[in-house]
């Protein structure tokens, strides 16, 4: 930085002239001066002394428009990831911008700024003849009255009203002897408030530098990639110079180059002949090219930090949503843009960085064959903080970006007030809302639970929210398997639709509906979930973000928090605002949570989730695909983190062909990708956030009661029946067979009469024939497994059915891909299969 120069030396009119302007009489002298100009301007000259006291001199200093700015944590360390503004500024005070912007400015603007009161009698009168001929008061204004009229400007923008904003603009801007003269007498009203040296650091923070840069600080950091602390003699002179017309003089623009270095040049000689510079350090600057360093700030999302931006268009939009922030969107986005926001958000960029790449190397940007999607929510449970999002798309939010499939300003992760979508169905994800209902009911993780394919009455499922409705359903399992009676830990691992369906009939849909929406699984559009009972399945479309919401909750003794992106609000003064929180409730029984646990943590071991797991502690889950494979989903769960992955149809429809049909991702070979996906993000993840044990449930959510199949052989159908149902089992009415009782008669039953067997269970009734066979050998206690091996799963369960498996209390696990053909099974072909026992298809 330069030693300070010799003062400027004044001849000794300017000298008095200027004691006079420091004086308390420098309003009548401006006054008299400007005497000829009102009067030529109709007013009679005896007034204007009168006319100009009048003017109000108290002008109230607004605070200068600050950028809002987003921070998230990488490693341990703060970082940026976006900023906002309408005006792009950094207020920073006098010591903290190079004496030689400070110099220019002076010499340049005000000569005589630290000797006048706030108008320059010199000038003013000088400007004041011009105006008589012609030139309505333009010219004369000091430092001082440039900073009035600034503040008038930002002042009239601060309006949200658009006429009254464009009448206090005008007003502050008009090319008046009047608004001249305002700004005078306000000029000196400000000197009287303010020293001397607050009045030059506002006037070079609020200065336009072009477009929307604002304020010398700002200045320096775009058009040359340095603090203003920092500028050149060359450099601070060409800033200096944009202040009298920024956008003829902007230096981001190449052929401004020649107009820019001209008024540079003129600057750097008002410096010299003010005796702020020497001889030499003008000689050098003025033979200085000046070279841009151009360097554009993150203003908004698109140019937020890289993996960031649909986070950081979430975190804009809970903002704008907040009635805490502003009454109207209005008042909010402009608080939004000026506040000066700083802003701590919850996001972990390194997990963000894991996400984007699991997802990156598993599902491309777009496919030529179909809008495919995919999305990925993670919540930290106890919290509510959203620690990652992410999803297969750039976020683009120009024109452009509808015609594109790698591009969207959609958020699929959020809400439809926070990004755009409308969700997408859960599938079989949904199930665990109904085993919750199940389980807070008092019924048992092992209660026998009849599955078999059957025609259900929809009269018979409660809604105490719109009332049960009519008709029937026969929903179907996947694959069309067939089962037995199941408990719900297996109901769960398996994902079997008809057990679901089976426990909803004996639960309220509406307490159903209302466990999901308070563990925060909503849809999406903001219309509350279904009752319907098809429900149980999952058709409601809901976000990832709420999805991972609920089963963190689930994995936090069923306390759930709602999800926020925002740790903390400062202003730039280091005033505090208060965030908005996280609503923190207990929507179901720790135990009950805890017993859903054993259930999901099958899912996640045995089931259908293995896959995505990654095993590195206790975690829970719960797969979904709705019909035909348009949607996939993994959700899943630890005490310290959890996710939701979506992969399916983001708009559903084919491209060009008109078809307008769906494309099932079992057919497009993507209904696996989930699962890589779910385990990139969980091995990420859970080293840093934990895995802790989920207590052991007790109680009524584990009890097993068991009960004695009656003896009706001999009896009838409905006589049997009444006895059985009567011992607090379900009865089911299998083939006919063989036996010494008359026909249609009961023969037998299985499980056997005397067979201890969980109370709920499926009781077969086998009527008799009557056809007595002497010659066969003594019933066996269970059925013979037939031989699966080389069969497909369609043709695996087929043959388990037609050997009067299928209704048996037996369950089926499939063991291998979906495609496979049947290598073994346990127990092996020929062997006796008592009831209740389970089957293990392996395939390869």
């Amino acid at each position: 930085m330069p030693t300070n120069s010799t003062e400027p030396k004044r001849n000794v009119v300017a000298s008095i002239l200027g004691l006079l302007g420091m004086s308390g009489i420098a309003g009548v002298l401006i006054a008299a001066l400007i005497t000829p100009v009102i009067a030529v301007a109709g007013v009679a000259a005896n007034s204007s002394i009168t006319l100009f006291e009048t003017l109000p001199d108290y002008l109230e200093i607004q605070p200068l428009q600050q950028k809002t700015e987003l921070y998230a944590d990488r490693n341990g360390q703060r970082e940026k990831i976006a900023e906002f503004y309408s005006q792009n500024r950094v207020e920073v005070e006098l010591d903290q911008v190079s004496d030689y912007v400070e110099k220019a400015a002076i010499s340049t603007e005000d000569p005589r700024f630290y000797e006048h009161g706030g108008v320059d009698v010199i000038s003013a009168a000088r400007a004041m003849v011009v105006g008589i001929i012609g030139d309505s008061g333009a010219g004369a204004s000091t430092i001082t009255m440039q900073y009035v009229r600034n503040q008038r400007v930002q002042a009239a923008e601060a309006l949200l009203d658009p006429e009254e904003r464009d009448k206090a603009y005008l007003e502050a801007t008009e090319t008046s002897i009047g608004r001249k003269l305002q700004e005078m007498r306000l000029a000196i009203g400000v000197e009287q408030q303010y020293d001397k040296k607050d009045i030059l650091r506002g006037y070079l923070n609020i200065a336009l530098f072009g477009g929307q840069v604002y304020g010398i600080e700002s200045a320096a950091q775009y058009y040359f990639g340095k603090a203003a602390a920092d500028l050149t003699l060359p450099e601070s002179a060409t800033l200096v110079g944009m202040v009298q017309d920024p956008n003829v003089y902007r230096i981001d623009d190449p052929e401004n180059l020649e107009a820019s270095t001209q008024r540079r040049n003129y600057v750097l000689r008002r410096m010299m002949e003010e005796h702020a510079i020497t001889k030499a350090e003008y000689d050098e600057a003025v033979n200085t090219e000046i070279t841009p360093k151009i360097t554009p700030t993150k203003h908004g999302c698109m140019n937020a930090e890289e993996n960031s931006q649909f986070f950081c268009d979430y975190v804009r939009k809970v903002i704008l949503n907040d009635p805490a922030f502003g009454a109207t969107y209005e008042e909010r986005l402009f608080n939004f843009q000026t506040k000066g926001y700083q802003i701590d958000t919850t996001i972990d960029l390194d997990l963000q960085q894991k996400v984007t790449e699991s997802l990156d190397a598993n599902i491309p940007h777009e496919v030529d064959y179909m809008n495919l999607g995919a999305a990925v929510s993670m919540v930290q449970p106890g919290t509510g903080h959203v620690l990652a999002m992410q999803q297969n798309k750039e976020f683009d939010e120009t024109d452009a970006a509808a015609d594109s499939r790698s591009r969207t300003s959609v958020n699929y992760n959020t809400d439809f007030a926070y990004g755009g979508s409308t969700g997408f169905q859960v599938g079989s994800t949904y199930k665990v809302f109904t085993l919750a209902n199940w389980l807070q009911s008092g019924h048992s993780l092992y209660e026998s639970i009849p599955s078999q394919t059957r025609s259900f009455n929809l009269a018979n499922f409660q809604d105490s929210c719109n009332g049960a409705g009519g008709g029937s359903w026969s929903p179907q399992n996947d694959y069309n398997a067939k089962f037995g009676s199941v408990n719900a830990v297996e109901a769960t691992v398996q994902s079997i639709n008809t057990s679901f369906v089976a426990m909803a009939e004996q639960l309220d849909q509406c307490t159903t509906r209302d466990i999901a929406m308070g563990l925060g699984a909503h849809r999406a559009d903001g219309q509350p979930n279904e009752t319907y009972p098809s429900a149980v399945l999952g058709t409601d479309t809901i976000a990832p973000l709420s999805m991972a919401t609920a089963f963190a909750g689930i994995a936090n003794d069923g306390k759930s928090c709602s999800p926020i992106a925002i740790k903390g609000i400062t202003l730039r003064d280091g005033t505090k605002i208060d965030p908005p929180k996280s609503d923190c409730k207990q929507v179901i029984d720790p135990n009950v949570a805890r017993a859903m646990a054993v259930a999901m943590g099958g899912v996640m071991t045995r089931g259908a989730g293995t896959a995505t797991n990654p095993g590195l502690g206790t975690i829970i889950g719960k797969t979904g695909t709705t019909d035909d494979a348009y949607d996939t989903w993994i959700v899943a769960a630890t005490t310290g983190v959890a996710g939701a992955v979506w992969v399916g149809n983001e708009q559903a429809f084919v491209y060009g062909d008109g078809s307008a049909s769906k494309i099932s991702l079992r057919d497009a070979g993507l209904a696996e990708a989930r699962h890589a996906i779910g385990n990139g993000i969980f091995s990420a993840a859970i080293p840093e956030y934990g895995a802790k044990d989920i207590p052991a449930p007790t109680g009524d959510a584990v009890k097993v009661e068991n009960a004695t199949v009656p003896d009706v052989k001999g009896m009838s159908i409905d006589a049997a029946t009444a006895a059985i149902e009567g011992a607090g089992f379900t009865v089911a009415v299998g083939e006919q067979v063989n036996s010494d009782v008359p026909a249609g008669s009961v023969a037998r039953t299985n499980p056997s009469a005397n067979t201890r067997t969980p109370k709920g269970s499926t009781i077969t009734i086998h009527p008799s024939n009557g056809k007595d066979d002497k010659k066969k050998k003594p019933e066996q206690a269970g059925v013979v497994m037939p031989e699966l091996s080389g069969m497909s799963y369609d043709q695996a369960i087929d043959a388990l059915s037609k050997a009067g498996l299928g209704n048996a209390n037996n369950t089926f696990s499939w063991h291998g891909p979906k495609g496979g053909k049947v290598s073994r099974t346990e127990p092996a072909s020929g062997s006796t299969v008592p009831p209740n026992s389970e089957i293990k298809i392996y395939a390869n």
